[in-house]
């Protein structure tokens, strides 16, 4: 996918489309990433934060006749530099799963990454199978590997204020 074709069909009979992500989603991307949130399977994040993700970020929608158009999936990829990106906050409507939603996503992420001639993407994941489907691995060739330190808690909910609420 290229900015050049920002619109790419997912699944023409049940009406699923993919597109650039816009920082008017930002609303729907939370309400998306809530239910992950919740199990600790993605980080939260702030408004702010998922508004400068929708830049290299895409959405999957669903179409109905007659009905609002539906957000059914998001995914972003944050670019650190020439050599390195990172998949970021893979989140599919569990109606959605496994009707390769998310790999359409990935795979626009990766794309973007492509065409900013990004060297290497980086993905931390609890759905170590489904990304390796998409060609990731633990390792690259050359055996570098990811190592962490957590240096304080995960925030495990979504505040009002994250989503521009008052708190009152």
């Amino acid at each position: 996918m290229s900015d050049r074709d920002p619109e790419s069909q997912v699944n023409r009979s049940n009406g699923v489309q993919l597109r650039q992500a816009q920082p008017v989603d930002a609303e729907a991307i939370h309400a998306l990433m809530r239910p992950y949130v919740m199990q600790r399977l993605l980080l939260a994040r702030t408004e702010a934060e998922i508004i400068e993700l929708t830049r290299h970020g895409f959405v999957a929608y669903q179409e109905i006749e007659d009905k609002p158009s539906k957000l059914i999936g998001f995914s972003a990829i944050e670019i650190y530099g020439p050599k390195l990106a990172e998949l970021q906050c893979l989140a599919v409507d569990t109606d959605f799963q496994g009707s390769g939603v998310g790999r359409q996503l990935v795979e626009a992420c990766v794309a973007r990454a492509r065409e900013l001639n990004v060297m290497e993407i980086l993905a931390i994941s609890s759905s170590e199978r489904f990304l390796q489907s998409c060609g990731f691995d633990y390792s690259l060739p050359d055996q570098k590997k990811a190592l962490f330190r957590q240096l304080r808690p995960r925030p495990t909910e979504f505040r009002g204020s994250d989503l521009g609420e008052s708190d009152s």
